[in-house]
């Protein structure tokens, strides 16, 4: 008998011993699982605030070659008429509010917007500048700290044909600019967000005073090269770990760091606590546990709990799917998600929630992803709310159908609606004026050479006549309102096909695709007629005219000829008096900033 009772005590502590080995194992499954999904989608924001990172510095290059286009500059020394354009400028600038500066090929600085307050000509971080110039591209330059202000270059070629002559280069202050902005946005007790330049200074981060220090030691090592990375290193007696983006444009760096112990989170603490509880049900087993129903029964309920660890407190929306794509489990933050409650998933497909748009690319990933059993997936589509509302997702899913611990297909899916939004909100403002929400002349040059493609294009170029005198007179504020109440009136004017653009400042332009010249003299005289009447802003009545060049460009015709030919015809009307003196309807010529 005590022999009996011995064999029984043996086998069930060989069986439970057995049962926790495959416990650990398992345990250890889904924690990998669980931290690759982890860390790619971490990598995945990193490149992605990387890349809106990099947009909004391009952003700041791209103002700087719009005040080239608009503002020719003669480079050479202490030029008035340079200064008087530089100072205009800067205090128009959103970015460059501090300075602006023109320099030769050498670097040496010509005219600037400002008589002190300017970086050394010797200041060593002009040299990734002036070394992305070189190659073609715009400069940026690292951290540099005049009179106690943490300062940025940002500079664009002056050419002439396609020769560079000199640079133009705009000075911002870094604690100011949109991009601090941003990231100010960004802050959160669990990490700090950092932008920093080639040499490891600080050009803007989630906390202020950050500004202008350098990063840690171990941080600056892994600086520059290419892709996204994880750093880990030590401050102190704390471990941390980094994500590194050093794919900008500018050669600057996104970093974003927090302690290991946060970016684990609470599925390593719990898969810890798994750990030891198995330890311990295998102490007693050797104590002598000898039921099998209930060792069974304790296995089955830790199982449960490992699985609930894992999922549980998931930040994001966590759902594990089987061969055809039907949820078998999702996690509580459905409701926070989605709307769902909790269980209200189980049993649906996931094709049910996605944009019919979206539905064939999902099956086609899936499809994929179910053939490759360590395959993973990233896609971007819209799932529908409790609501009814489609937002945007950014889905990752793993296949762990061999998993003992899981048999699906994870799924981990983050809302970036809001992401999305400020991607779609910059294309529209780098295609759009931001005074008159009408399309600019980068976008209405688009539009034309689209449409010289199918078709004749009728070319109305406006320039108003005594807009000048309103600002003089009147102020800048109230001339903005005149433009607002041009472009009203104007687009009031324009049928279906056409397209309003304002080009500069007082001028605009108007594309009639497939009108007959007689059409398009009328709708020029209706806007003469419409810019003709009185305005009324703060209480003033105010009269302004139009010249209005025209120009009917051909099938298949150049647009930049096109525009030259209607600017032409309209400045051809400016100096026969404007919108009282004689008419040009149509004619053919070099542009005005060639005369």
């Amino acid at each position: 008998m005590r022999l009996r009772n011995w064999i029984a005590v043996v086998v069930s502590v060989l069986l439970l011993a057995a049962a926790g080995v495959i416990g650990f194992l398992v345990n250890r499954s889904a924690l990998r699982a669980a931290d690759s999904v982890h860390r790619a989608d971490t990598e995945a924001l990193g490149k992605n605030n990387g890349t809106l990172t990099s947009q909004l510095q391009l952003n700041s290059a791209a103002e700087l070659i719009e005040i080239i286009s608009e503002h020719p500059l003669r480079l050479a020394a202490d030029v008035q008429a340079d200064e008087a354009t530089l100072v205009a400028a800067a205090k128009k600038s959103a970015t460059f509010q501090y300075g602006m500066l023109t320099a030769d090929l050498n670097g040496n600085i010509l005219t600037a917007s400002r008589e002190n307050g300017l970086p050394s000509a010797t200041d060593p971080a002009w040299a990734p500048l002036l070394a992305q110039l070189k190659a073609g591209k715009p400069g940026f330059s690292d951290v540099m700290v005049v009179d106690g202000t943490a300062l940025a270059a940002v500079a664009v070629p002056i050419t002439v044909g396609d020769t560079p002559v000199g640079f133009l280069i705009g000075l911002n202050e870094v604690a100011t600019t949109s991009l601090q902005i941003y990231l100010a946005r960004l802050a959160t007790g669990l990490h700090e967000t950092l932008v920093v330049d080639s040499s490891g200074t600080v050009g803007a981060a989630s906390i202020r005073t950050l500004i202008g220090t350098d990063v840690d030691p171990a941080l600056k090592a892994s600086l520059g090269g290419s892709g996204v990375r994880f750093v880990e290193y030590t401050v102190g007696d704390t471990d941390m770990i980094a994500i590194i983006n050093s794919d900008l444009s500018s050669g600057w760096s996104y970093v974003r760091t927090q302690t290991k112990s946060s970016f684990d989170g609470a599925v390593h603490t719990r898969s810890q606590t798994l750990n030891l509880t198995l330890g311990a049900m295998l102490l007693i087993g050797v104590a002598g546990i000898s039921v099998l129903g209930y060792r069974t029964q304790i296995q089955r309920r830790r199982a449960d709990e490992r699985f609930q660890a894992l999922f549980q407190h998931a930040p994001d929306l966590v759902s594990v799917l089987d061969g055809s794509g039907r949820i078998i489990f999702s996690s509580p933050s459905a409701k926070s998600v989605l709307g769902f409650e909790t269980g209200a998933l189980k049993g649906h497909t996931v094709f049910e929630l996605l944009h019919p748009e979206d539905e064939p690319k999902m099956k086609e990933h899936l499809k994929a992803l179910l053939a490759d059993p360590a395959g993973v997936m990233r896609l971007q589509c819209r799932a529908r709310s409790a609501e009814g509302e489609y937002r945007w997702f950014d889905f990752t899913a793993s296949n762990q159908m061999l998993n003992p611990s899981l048999e699906g297909v994870v799924i981990n899916a983050r809302d970036i609606s809001e992401n999305r939004a400020f991607q779609e909100r910059l294309a529209h403002e780098a295609q759009h004026d931001p005074l008159t929400g009408l399309p600019n002349r980068r976008r209405m040059q688009d539009a034309l050479g689209s449409s010289l493609h199918s078709s004749s294009v009728a070319v109305l170029f406006v320039d108003l006549d005594g807009f000048k005198p309103v600002n003089d007179q009147y102020g800048h504020e109230v001339g903005d309102e005149l433009l607002r109440q041009v472009a009203d009136r104007l687009s009031a004017c324009v049928r279906s096909g056409d397209v309003l653009s304002r080009v500069g400042g007082d001028e605009f332009v108007m594309l009639m695709p497939g009108v007959t010249p007689e059409d398009a003299t009328g709708m020029s005289d209706r806007l003469r007629y419409v810019l003709e009447l009185p305005f009324r802003i703060a209480g003033q009545e105010i009269t302004i005219g139009a010249s209005i060049g025209l120009h009917v460009a051909p099938v298949a015709g150049d647009p930049d000829t096109a525009l030259r030919a209607a600017d032409h015809a309209m400045y051809a009307i400016k100096h026969a008096g404007g919108s009282r003196g004689a008419r040009v309807e149509s004619r053919v010529g070099r542009h005005r900033a060639e005369d």
